[in-house]
């Protein structure tokens, strides 16, 4: 009996100093490779971001070279031209405005009569409040539109997995800024008509989620600078 306690103790030694020798004095728990979904997700989501700048400059080298060697006319350099504007993947300066849309805070109770105590699902902002701002905003006329640090084009979709926002292979958190280019006036018209932020400024009003629209005066957006390549399925054959 004494022999057997001897060659556990023994046993329980040997595993310490191999875990110490494998560590060598990190925190193994931490490693790299144990890395929880959420640090995967945002390194990824760093790594799109330089992926996409630097997309953005070759473009800008090779249009230069383009422009340089094409030997296309005056009237074919402004329809050109025309055709980028409306594609986004170049500067925009205008009037701007920006809305601010962001969650409740975790404490929030009913603040008007003759309503339930939020659900947790009450005080989060979701795809179709972002959406009824970049909707509103186009439907205003807006010549351009950024989400956060992004510009929109026609093939941009914004999506939310809980609160969290998946733009163009990017995630953010709230609080989300959408700012739009275009005639303030209208851009505000355009918000106070919309049906969808008629019903979200209800959850503003009575369970405090945030909204904010400030006029920026004149900015620049930037222009979009990811892939333009159509991804799509196909047939098994």
């Amino acid at each position: 009996m004494r022999l057997l306690t001897v060659a556990v103790f023994a046993l329980a030694g040997l595993i310490f100093f191999t875990s110490f020798d494998t560590a060598k004095g990190t925190n193994i728990r931490t490693d790299a490779s144990l890395l929880r979904l959420s640090d995967l997700i945002q390194e990824r989501s760093h790594k799109n971001g330089q992926l996409d700048e630097s997309n953005g400059s070759l473009r800008d080298d090779v249009e230069t070279l383009a422009e340089r060697d094409n030997g296309s006319t005056a009237a074919e350099a402004a329809k050109l031209a025309a055709l980028e504007k409306n594609a986004g993947t170049h500067k925009l300066k205008g009037k701007a405005l920006t809305v601010t849309l962001d969650d409740a805070p975790p404490n929030a109770t009913a603040k008007l009569p003759g309503y339930p105590e939020p659900q947790p699902d009450y005080l989060v902002i979701h795809q179709q409040d972002l959406q009824a701002v970049v909707n509103a905003l186009w439907q205003g006329g807006a010549e351009g539109i950024k989400v956060m640090d992004q510009r929109l084009i026609s093939t941009s979709a914004v999506r939310c997995v809980g609160n969290t926002l998946i733009l163009q292979g990017r995630v953010y958190s709230p609080p989300y800024k959408i700012q739009a280019v275009g005639d303030p006036e209208k851009l505000q018209k355009a918000l106070s008509a919309s049906k969808a932020i008629q019903n979200y400024m209800v959850y503003v009003n009575v369970y405090g989620l945030g909204w904010k629209v400030e006029e920026d005066g004149t900015v620049t957006l930037p222009g979009y600078s990811g892939t333009v390549d159509l991804h799509y399925a196909k047939p098994v054959e």
